[in-house]
């Protein structure tokens, strides 16, 4: 049954738009870069997304032929890129001067990244950057580097705690988990009463961040140039996903394709509760238990911490290479992509979450119910470092992770050892 969203809904993404930090503003300094009027602009334009090629990709699809009979004179060229892969493909094809995107699907973390490199276009006084007012000020603010813009965002995120209603209600609650405490006696309780796993876990450093946030912990701070991995906060924040794997309340995770092992474990009724993020809606609704039953689908904050209840914010932009040939239509196409009419549609078949306020109030996306769902979890995010360095943090985490996970390791010495490869990566600052 179609839910529709409620007014709070809305107010709740106008307050994030008021209350989140930062601001998304920065006076480049720079003149408004030159373009064409609009229906005399054509060419062709390759855009590599990132998204998930079986059910978000088609959506995207979808919208390129509207750019398309909107812009008769534009073509573009649709290239799906494994987001595992996008980052160093860029990287090496933007480095080469040869066989890098138009524009590319840009995680949030990698902004930075990029424009500190050259290798985008920025964007401040071009079509692409267009009612810059409408959008939630954090998701903007992952777009800039030095007071330009590089990156127009296209849809948000953070990581929520997903589950399975009627396994929780077999062990005896109607409610999830709100505490990490409460995550770990649930997860057991399912166990021993219902037979299939409590919790699977994604033996990835982002899925790791929201128990060092619980504990009030981070990778960095960014503001005095400190590495804080290995801060007690951290630490403790890391304990409880040991202690939650060696008790059995997750499962053994899988060390290789995590990420598909939980999600799929989860979706076919094996495994009660699992983090992931809004944009494995579709995918978990047409999972066995839920493809039939979408009510069952539960979606809430992650547990908090003895600090707080805290997850990552994710997302990505649209961001143009600064070798492009075909500017002019870049512009417009990330124009047209990240418009409040794109973006509702995209809410609407997807459940992804708009940047621009004026989406969330759009009929397609008040239609969808996930979308009201993840109001509770949006507001618990956390921004994230905007610092070049930010993507290369995640490799070393990553890979202590799998130890910690595989038994070969616990977490002091762990983080120890992040804490020292962070010091490779984040010259003269301090622990």
């Amino acid at each position: 049954m179609r839910r529709v969203l409620t007014s709070a809904a809305v107010a709740a993404a106008l307050a994030l738009a008021v209350t989140a930090c930062g601001d998304g503003s920065g006076d480049t300094g720079t003149a408004p870069a030159k373009s064409v009027a609009p229906a005399e602009v054509s060419g062709t334009v390759t855009w590599w997304d990132t998204s998930d090629a079986t059910t978000e990709g088609p959506v995207f699809q979808e919208i390129i032929k509207d750019f398309e009979a909107e812009y008769p004179k534009i073509k573009v060229n649709y290239v799906n890129v494994p987001f595992a892969n996008a980052r160093d493909k860029f990287k090496t094809a933007a480095q080469s001067g040869a066989g890098a995107p138009d524009v590319l699907r840009t995680d949030v973390g990698w902004v930075a990244e990029f424009a500190s490199l050259g290798y985008l276009a920025p964007l401040d006084g071009t079509p692409a950057v267009d009612k810059p007012e409408e959008f939630l000020p954090v998701p903007a603010a992952s777009g800039k580097f030095n007071g330009k813009t590089y990156g127009v965002p296209q849809v948000t995120d953070t990581l929520g705690l997903l589950y399975n209603k009627e396994l929780l209600k077999k062990a005896g609650y109607d409610q999830p988990p709100a505490t990490m405490a409460d995550l770990k006696k649930v997860a057991l309780d399912v166990k021993s009463k219902t037979g299939v796993g409590g919790l699977a876990l994604n033996v990835d450093a982002y899925f790791l961040l929201p128990f060092i946030y619980g504990e009030g912990g981070d990778f960095v701070d960014v503001q005095n140039k400190k590495i804080t991995i290995s801060s007690p906060q951290s630490v403790a924040g890391v304990k409880i996903v040991e202690d939650l794997i060696t008790s059995g309340a997750a499962v053994k995770p899988a060390l290789q394709d995590s990420y598909t092992n939980a999600e799929t474990a989860f979706k076919d009724g094996k495994v009660a509760m699992i983090f992931n993020g809004p944009w494995s809606n579709a995918d978990n609704l047409g999972g066995k238990v839920f493809k039939d039953n979408p009510d069952n689908f539960g979606v809430a904050p992650v547990p908090a911490g003895s600090v707080k209840a805290g997850a990552p914010l994710g997302g990505h932009d649209y961001t143009v290479y600064a070798g492009s040939k075909n500017l002019d239509a870049s512009y417009l196409f990330v124009q047209f992509m990240a418009g409040a009419e794109s973006q509702a549609k995209v809410a609407g078949k997807l459940g992804l979450l708009p940047t621009r306020q004026t989406a969330y109030s759009a009929p397609e996306a008040t239609a969808n119910p996930k979308i009201a769902q993840w109001q509770k979890p949006m507001e618990t995010a956390v921004e994230r470092p905007w610092i070049p360095e930010a993507a290369s943090l995640f490799q070393p985490l990553v890979e202590g992770y799998q130890k910690l996970a595989g038994g070969q390791t616990t977490t002091e010495p762990m983080l120890t050892d992040v804490a020292t490869a962070y010091q490779g990566i984040l010259k003269g600052w301090s622990l």
